[in-house]
C-alpha cells in the first residue's frame, strides 16, 4: 500500500505500472479493502492504481475493471464510513469515460444484477450508474448475444431489463433519484415512471413523500401527466381502502391520521414543484378540465380537490382553479338532478359521483394539519355563496324568507359554500377571524341584494360555537354601528342570530343598546324600525324573575358545553329596571309612522308571552293608546275615532295609526294574561277595563250604519284620488275592527247563542262594507282591489273551522247552528283559511300571535288538514246551493284549495314533517308506515273524488274542482317511492283516466297530462307515450294536406278537437325534456370516447354500447312522433313556433350524434351500428320531407305565399293569423330549421366518407331555398286575369297596371312550360 502511494506521489509511472503488474488480483483487492476499512489513503491508492493502469493496455483495462467490480459492492456493504464511500465513488466517476465498451457493459450488468437481488439497498454506489450508462450510450457498437448493438440500444436494453425486474422496496427512492441523472428518451422515461408508480403500493407509507418528491423532480424530463395521475390515483386508492376498512369495523391497516399527514406532505411537495415548473401546473389543470368534460367525475377524489385548493394559493392559477371547481360543482348538481328525474338515466348510469361530498370530505381531512388547504377552502366557500346566492327580485326587492330545502342546483351550490365555511370555522382556529370578518362585511355591504344565506351561516356559527365567537366580539360590535343603515330584514336576521351572545356578554349587550338608542332618533324610517326590532328582542330575552318559563328564554349553549343561566349574571331587579327603561324608550314610537307602530304592536305580544312580569307596563301603555281613538260616550256612534288614524301630506293620505291591530293586540294580550300567574287585583283591573271597552264597541258597532263612517254606496273609493284613498283606509280600519270584535266575542262566548248572534250581526256589516269596497274600488283611475289581510289569528281560524264542521257536542248544537246556518260566514272563514296558508307559503310566517312560531303554525296546519279533508269527503259538492250558477268558488272548492296550499306549503317549508301532517286522521303505526299508508290513503280519497266528477255528464262537470284535485294528486304523488306498488297503481290509474275521459276542457287536460308525464318519466322513458299522443293529435286536427284523410286514432280520449292544441304544447315540452337527456348522453359518450386509450378503444369497438342503443331507440321513437305532429294541421301561433323549434333542436342533436360517430370512426375504425343506419333512414324518409311540407304549410298560413281566394273564407281568423305570422317572422324559426337540416346532411356526407357507408341514399334534395311555383295557385290567378280582361277598363292608370300584370303572367306561363 505504501509503495503504491509513494510511486504515485513521485509520478514514477513506469515503476508504478511494473509494480502493479507483479501484484495478484487478490492482493490488490485486499489492499484496497483494508485501506478502505481503515479509512486511510484509500483515495490515493485508487488514484495510483488508475495511474499505473493505462486503459490502452489490456492489463491496465482489466485492472481498472477489477477495481470497479470490487469497489461497487464494497461501498454498498455498509462497512465503510460515509465519507470514504463518497470519495471512492467520486474517483470512480472521474475515470468511467476511460473504460472500454465491454467493460462498461460488464459494469452495467453488475449494477442491474445487484439491483435485481436487492444488494443496492443503501444506494451509495448508484450515483455511479448514470455515469456508466451515459458512457455506455456513447459507444459505437457492443456485442449482445450473437449480434451487435449500438451503445444507445444497449443502454435501452439495460433500462428495460431493470424496469422489468423486481426491485427491493428499500432502493426505490435511490433508483428514482439515480434516473434523474440518466439521459432518457421519452419511451425510456415512460418505462421508468410506470415502474416507480407500480412500486408505490409496496412501500411503507412514510416513504411515499420522499418518493413523490423525487418523482416530481424526475418529471422535469417529461411524463408530467402520468406522474400526477399516478400520485393522485395512489392516494385515491388509499382513501377508498380506508373507507372500506372503517365500514368493516376492523383494525385499520393504516391509521387515518398517518395517511392524512402523508397526503398533506405530498400536496406540499406537488405545490412546491408546480411553483418551480409551470408546465407541471398546466398539465395538472388540463387533466382536471378533461375530467370535468367527461362529466363522470370518477377520477376526482378528496385528495385531488385538496391539491387544487392548494394550487389556488398561487396567484396566477387562483381564478382558473376556482372557476373550474365552480363549474364542476354546478355541473355535478345539474347532472344529479337530471338523473334523479329520469328512470332512463338511472338505469343506464346507476352511480353518481358527488363533487359536493368530496369537498366536504376534504374539509374533514384538513383537520390533520392541512394548513395549506384551509385558505383555499375559505375562498371556495365564499366564492360559491357569492356566485350562487339569492339574487334580488324585480326592482331590487329581496325575496322573502329562505326555503327549508335547497332544491335547484344553484341553491345546493350556495348551501355547500355555507357548509364548507361552517365546518372550517369549527375545525380551524386560524381562519375563524377571517370567516367571521368576511361574513359580517357582506352583511354590511350587500344592501342591494338578499343576504339570507349569510345570515343563516352567521346564525349557525353562533349556535355551534358561541364562546369561540365571543373572542371576536369586537367585530360584532363594529357591525352594530351600521345597524341603522342596513335593510330591516338584515337587521332582524342579525339580531336574531346574535341573541345567544347577548346573554353571556355584558359588553356586547351595552354596545347594542347604545346603537339602538341612536337609531331611535334616526331620520330614516328603516333606522327607527331597526331600533324597535332590537329593543323588542331584548325585552323578549332578558326575563324578569318570576316570568313564565319559555323554551326560547332558557337556551343552552351545548356546543361549548356551557349552560348559560341568565339570572346568574343579571339579577331580577337589574333586569326589571333594564326592561322598564327600554319600554320607556319604545313609548316614543307611539307617535311615529304607522309602520313603526305596527312593528311595536306585533312585538308586544311575544314580549308579554315570554316576559309576563312586564304585563303591567305593557297593558297600561296599550290601554292609554287605545283610549285616544275610543269614544267614551256610550250613546255616541261610531265608537271609534277614525280621523286621528290618518295623516295627510299635500294631496297624499297616509295611515297614521293601525288602530285595528292595536285593538286586536290589546284583546289578545288580555287572553294571554288570563292564563298567567301574577297580581290578580291588577289583572282584574285590566280585564274589566278591556271587557267594558270591547263590549261597548260590539254593541255600538252593531248599531252603526255605514253612513256613520261616511262609507255608504255614494262614497268614492277610487285609489286615484285622495278622498278615495282616505275612504279605503277608513274601510279597511272598520273591517278590521269588525274582525277583532268577532274574534273577541267568539272567545268570550263559551258557546253562547247570544254571542254567536252578535258575531253574525258584526259579520253582516263587515260583508256589506266589503262588497261596497269591491264594487267601488274598480271605478277609479287605478282599477284594482286587493282583499285586505284578515286580522284573525291562525289559532282562532283553526278553532273556528273545527267547530263549524267537526264539533258534534250536543250542548253546543243550538249555538253553533247560528254560525253554521249562515253560508256566507262559513265561506268567509274558509277564504280566510286559504289566505293565511297562502301567506305562510309565500313568506314563511303569518300575521298575528304565534305567526312566527313554526311549531305552533304546523300544529294549526295539521288541525286544518283534518277538518278540510273531513268537510270535503263527507259533504258532496252537489248538495251545496247555487254551486253551479254562481261564478265564485263553492265551499268544496275552497276546502280543496286550502288542502292544496297546505300540502304545497308543507313540502316547501316543513319537508321533514310531511308524514306527521298526513297522519292527522288518527292512524297509528310506525312513522314510515304511516307516511306511505296515509299518503296513499289521501291519494285514493282524491282519486275517488275525481272519478265521481268524471262519472257525471259534461254538464255536471266542475272544471275548477277537477283541476284542484289533479293538482293535489300531483303534489301527493311526489311523496311516493318510484317503482313502489302504490306508485305503479297511481300511474295505471292516471293512464286509465286519460284514456277514458273525453271532456272538452283544455285546463283540465293540461293538468291531467302534466301529472301523467311527471309520473311516467320516473317509471320509464315517455317516448312511446308521446308517439300515441301525437297520433291522437294528428287524428283530431287533421292533415296539412286537406286531400289526405287521417286514420282515426283514439289512444287517449282526453285528446279531442278542443284540447288537441293544449296537448300538443305539453307533448312538445316533454319532447324537449327527452332531447335534453339524449343530448346529455351523447355529450358524455363523446367526451369519454375522446379520452379512451387506443387499447380501450379496440376492446370496445366490437361491443354494443347500452348508451348508444338507448340514444338510437329514444331518437327513433321521437322522430316517428314528430313526423305525426309535423303532418298535423296546427293553427299558426305558439304551437307552430314551438314545433319548428323542437324540430330544429332534433336535427341539431342528430348532427351531434353524427359527429360522435365521425369521431368513433376516426379513432376505432369500426363499422356503424345497424340501429344508427336505421335512424338515419327514418329521418330521411319520414321526417325531413314532412318538414319541408310543413314549412310550406306554415308560410301559406302566414301569407308569405299567396293562397288565392282562401283568405276570404278565413276573415274571422285573420287577426290570429296575422299575429302568428308576425311571431313566425320575428322568431326566424323556419330559416333556423332549414339550416339545421342542411348541417345534418353536411355531416352525414362526411360520415359516409369516413365509414364507407352511403348514408345519403336516404336523403332527398331540399327545395326550401329554391324559387317555388305552385301550379294550381298560378292557374287560378291566370283564370282570374282572363275573366277580368273581359270587363272594360274604367281608367288609364288601371289599364297600365293591367298591362304590367299581363306581362308578369306571360313570364310565369313560360316558366311553367320550361319546368
Amino acid at each position: 500500500m505504501d509503495k503504491i502511494v509513494s510511486l504515485s506521489d513521485e509520478e514514477n509511472i513506469p515503476e508504478l505500472q511494473k509494480y502493479l503488474s507483479t501484484l495478484t488480483d487478490d492482493r490488490l483487492i485486499n489492499t484496497i479493502t483494508n485501506s478502505a476499512l481503515k479509512g486511510k489513503k484509500v483515495g490515493t491508492i485508487i488514484k495510483g492504481i488508475f495511474k499505473g493502469s493505462p486503459p490502452s493496455s489490456t492489463a491496465g483495462a482489466n485492472r481498472r475493471l477489477l477495481l470497479y467490480q470490487h469497489c461497487i459492492p464494497l461501498c454498498e456493504s455498509g462497512d465503510l464510513q460515509t465519507e470514504v464511500a463518497a470519495d471512492i465513488i467520486g474517483l470512480l466517476m472521474l475515470e468511467t469515460h476511460t473504460l472500454s465498451g465491454p467493460s462498461l457493459a460488464t459494469l452495467a450488468s453488475l449494477f442491474v444484477d445487484a439491483i435485481k437481488v436487492g444488494k443496492m439497498s443503501s444506494g451509495k454506489s448508484l450515483e455511479l450508474f448514470p455515469t456508466v450508462l451515459t458512457a455506455l450510450a456513447a459507444c459505437e457498437a457492443l456485442s449482445y448475444g450473437k449480434g451487435e448493438l449500438s451503445g444507445e440500444e444497449y443502454k435501452k436494453q439495460m433500462i428495460n431489463s431493470l424496469c422489468s425486474s423486481r426491485w427491493d422496496p428499500q432502493c426505490v427512492i435511490h433508483l428514482t433519484t439515480m434516473f434523474r441523472d440518466v439521459p432518457l428518451s421519452s419511451e425510456e422515461l415512460q418505462f421508468v415512471v410506470e415502474k416507480v408508480l407500480r412500486m408505490f403500493n409496496k412501500l411503507d407509507l412514510q416513504e411515499i413523500p420522499p418518493l413523490v418528491y423525487q418523482l416530481l423532480l424526475l418529471s422535469a424530463k417529461g411524463c408530467k401527466k402520468q406522474v400526477l395521475d399516478g400520485i393522485v390515483g395512489y392516494f385515491k386508492e388509499q382513501d377508498a381502502r380506508q373507507e372500506e376498512e372503517s365500514l368493516d369495523l376492523e383494525v385499520q391497516s393504516i391509521p387515518q391520521d398517518q395517511l392524512r399527514h402523508v397526503e398533506g406532505t405530498a400536496i406540499l411537495h406537488i405545490v412546491f414543484a408546480i411553483r418551480l415548473d409551470h408546465e407541471l401546473a398546466r398539465e395538472f389543470i388540463k387533466g382536471f378540465k378533461v375530467m370535468y368534460n367527461i362529466t363522470s367525475y370518477a377520477d376526482l377524489c378528496p385528495f385531488s380537490v385538496a391539491l387544487l385548493l392548494s394550487v389556488a394559493r398561487i396567484q396566477r392559477y387562483e381564478e382558473q382553479v376556482f372557476e373550474l371547481l365552480k363549474g364542476a360543482i354546478i355541473k355535478s348538481f345539474k347532472d344529479e338532478q337530471l338523473q334523479q328525474g329520469s328512470k332512463l338515466l338511472q338505469d343506464l348510469l346507476p352511480g353518481h359521483c358527488s363533487v359536493a361530498q368530496m369537498i366536504l370530505d376534504t374539509v374533514q381531512n384538513s383537520v390533520f394539519g392541512w394548513d395549506h388547504v384551509t385558505q383555499g377552502l375559505v375562498q371556495l366557500g365564499f366564492f360559491l355563496m357569492d356566485a350562487f346566492g339569492p339574487k334580488p327580485g324585480p326592482f331590487g326587492k329581496a325575496t322573502e324568507g329562505s326555503l327549508a330545502v335547497a332544491r335547484t342546483p344553484t341553491q345546493q351550490a350556495c348551501k355547500l359554500g355555507g357548509q364548507v365555511l361552517l365546518q372550517g370555522f369549527k375545525m380551524h382556529e386560524p381562519i375563524r377571524g377571517e370567516i367571521l370578518e368576511q361574513v359580517l362585511n357582506r352583511l354590511v355591504t350587500k344592501t342591494a341584494s338578499p343576504v339570507n344565506h349569510f345570515l343563516d351561516l352567521f346564525s349557525d356559527i353562533v349556535v355551534s360555537a358561541p364562546m369561540i365567537l365571543l373572542e371576536s366580539s369586537s367585530k360584532v360590535t363594529e357591525t352594530f354601528d351600521h345597524l341603522s343603515c342596513l335593510p330591516l330584514a338584515t337587521v332582524q336576521g342579525l339580531l336574531k342570530a346574535v341573541q345567544p351572545l347577548l346573554k353571556v356578554s355584558m359588553s356586547l349587550k351595552d354596545a347594542l343598546i347604545l346603537v339602538l338608542r341612536k337609531a331611535m332618533f334616526s331620520s330614516q324610517l328603516d333606522g327607527r324600525k331597526s331600533a324597535v326590532t332590537g329593543f323588542l328582542l331584548l325585552l323578549k330575552n332578558f326575563k324578569v324573575l318570576g316570568s313564565l318559563a319559555s323554551s326560547q328564554c332558557s337556551q343552552a349553549i351545548s356546543s361549548s358545553q356551557i349552560q348559560v343561566d341568565v339570572h346568574s349574571r343579571y339579577n331580577s331587579a337589574a333586569n326589571e329596571a333594564f326592561c322598564l327603561e327600554i319600554l320607556s324608550s319604545l313609548r316614543r314610537c307611539l307617535s311615529q309612522q304607522a309602520d313603526v307602530r305596527l312593528m311595536l304592536y306585533e312585538g308586544f305580544f311575544d314580549v308579554l308571552r315570554r316576559n309576563s312580569q312586564l304585563a303591567s307596563s305593557i297593558m297600561q301603555t296599550l290601554l292609554s293608546q287605545l283610549k285616544r281613538y275610543y269614544e267614551p260616550e256610550q250613546d255616541l256612534l261610531p265608537p271609534v275615532k277614525l280621523e286621528p288614524c290618518i295623516t295627510a301630506h299635500g294631496d297624499q293620505v297616509y295611515l297614521q295609526e293601525p288602530l285595528v291591530l292595536l285593538c286586536a293586540l290589546y284583546h289578545i294580550c288580555n287572553c294571554v294574561l288570563v292564563g298567567l300567574d301574577g297580581d290578580e287585583e291588577e289583572e282584574e283591573g285590566y280585564r274589566s277595563d278591556l271587557h267594558a271597552v270591547l263590549e261597548s264597541m260590539t254593541r255600538r258597532m252593531i248599531k252603526c250604519e255605514l253612513e256613520d263612517f261616511e262609507l255608504d254606496k255614494s262614497a268614492e273609493f277610487s285609489m286615484g284620488s285622495s278622498v278615495g284613498v282616505k275612504n279605503n283606509i277608513y274601510a279597511v280600519l272598520v273591517m278590521g275592527v269588525y274582525e277583532v270584535l268577532m274574534e273577541y266575542n267568539f272567545i268570550k262566548a263559551n258557546y253562547s247563542k247570544r254571542c254567536f248572534e252578535e258575531i253574525i250581526e258584526l259579520f253582516s256589516r263587515y260583508q256589506k262594507l266589503s262588497e261596497i269596497l269591491k264594487e267601488k274600488s274598480g271605478k277609479g283611475r287605478v282599477p284594482s282591489h286587493k282583499t285586505p289581510r284578515s286580522l284573525f289569528s291562525m289559532g282562532i281560524i283553526s278553532t273556528l273551522i273545527t267547530v263549524l264542521f267537526r264539533d258534534n257536542t250536543q250542548s253546543r248544537e243550538e249555538a253553533l247552528s247560528v254560525l253554521r246556518s249562515n253560508g256566507e260566514f262559513v265561506r268567509y272563514i274558509l277564504s280566510v283559511v286559504v289566505q293565511k296558508i297562502q301567506q305562510l307559503d309565500e313568506t314563511g310566517h303569518t300575521d298575528g300571535p304565534d305567526g312566527q312560531n313554526a311549531d305552533k303554525t304546523f300544529r294549526f296546519l295539521c288541525d286544518m288538514t283534518s277538518v278540510l279533508m273531513w268537510r270535503y269527503t263527507n259533504i258532496p259538492s252537489v248538495v251545496e246551493e247555487g254551486g253551479k250558477k254562481e261564478k265564485r268558488s263553492s265551499l268544496s272548492q275552497l276546502c280543496l284549495e286550502g288542502l292544496l296550499r297546505i300540502f304545497t306549503t308543507c313540502q316547501q317549508r316543513y319537508p321533514d314533517k310531511m308524514a306527521q301532517l298526513l297522519s292527522t286522521m288518527g292512524w297509528t303505526s310506525s312513522e314510515k308506515a304511516v307516511h306511505f299508508v296515509m299518503n296513499y290513503f289521501y291519494i285514493r280519497q282524491f282519486q275517488r273524488a275525481l272519478f265521481t266528477q268524471l262519472s257525471g255528464g259534461e254538464e255536471d262537470f266542475n272544471s275548477k274542482e277537477a283541476q284542484l284535485l289533479v293538482s293535489i294528486l300531483s303534489v301527493l304523488s311526489r311523496q311516493l317511492k318510484p317503482l313502489s306498488q302504490q306508485f305503479v297503481q297511481m300511474i295505471t290509474w292516471t293512464v286509465k283516466i286519460c284514456k277514458e275521459t273525453s271532456f272538452e276542457d283544455s285546463a283540465f287536460c293540461k293538468g291531467l297530462l302534466s301529472l301523467l308525464f311527471n309520473l311516467h318519466v320516473l317509471y320509464k322513458s315517455p317516448v312511446g307515450l308521446l308517439l300515441e299522443l301525437c297520433q291522437d293529435i294528428h287524428s283530431e286536427l287533421g292533415d296539412i294536406d286537406q286531400d289526405v284523410e287521417v286514420e282515426k286514432q283514439s289512444n287517449f280520449a282526453i285528446v279531442n278537437m278542443k284540447t288537441a292544441s293544449t296537448a300538443a304544447l305539453l307533448v312538445l315540452s316533454q319532447v324537449d325534456r327527452v332531447l335534453d337527456e339524449v343530448d346529455w348522453l351523447i355529450a358524455r359518450k363523446k367526451s369519454q370516447t375522446m379520452h379512451l386509450s387506443a387499447s380501450e378503444a379496440t376492446q370496445t369497438a366490437g361491443q354494443q354500447d347500452p348508451v348508444e342503443k338507448a340514444v338510437a331507440l329514444q331518437l327513433g321513437t321521437l322522430l316517428t312522433a314528430l313526423s305525426e305532429l309535423v303532418q298535423t294541421a296546427l293553427l299558426l301561433g305558439t304551437c307552430t313556433i314551438t314545433l319548428l323549434r323542437e324540430l330544429t333542436r332534433t336535427y341539431t342533436i342528430l348532427t351531434t350524434l353524427v359527429k360522435y360517430y365521425i369521431q368513433v370512426c376516426a379513432s376505432q375504425h369500426g363499422s356503424l351500428p345497424a340501429r344508427f343506419e336505421k335512424l338515419v333512414k327514418l329521418s330521411g324518409s319520414h321526417l325531413t320531407p314532412q318538414c319541408y311540407s310543413f314549412i310550406t304549410y306554415a308560410q301559406v298560413l302566414s301569407g308569405d305565399i299567396s293562397g288565392g281566394g282562401a283568405d276570404d273564407k278565413k276573415k274571422k281568423r285573420r287577426n290570429d293569423v296575422n299575429t302568428g305570422a308576425k311571431l313566425l317572422r320575428e322568431t326566424k324559426a323556419i330559416p333556423n330549421l332549414i339550416f339545421s337540416i342542411e348541417q345534418y346532411e353536411k355531416y352525414l356526407i362526411t360520415l359516409s366518407k369516413k365509414s364507407k357507408v352511403n348514408l345519403m341514399q336516404y336523403m332527398k334534395l331540399s327545395t326550401s331555398r329554391d324559387f317555388r311555383i305552385n301550379a294550381a295557385t298560378l292557374d287560378a290567378a291566370l283564370q282570374e286575369q282572363d275573366d277580368s280582361q273581359e270587363v272594360s277598363a274604367s281608367s288609364a292608370p288601371q289599364e297600365k297596371s293591367r298591362d304590367k300584370q299581363a306581362v308578369l303572367l306571360i313570364c310565369l306561363k313560360f316558366l311553367l312550360k320550361t319546368n
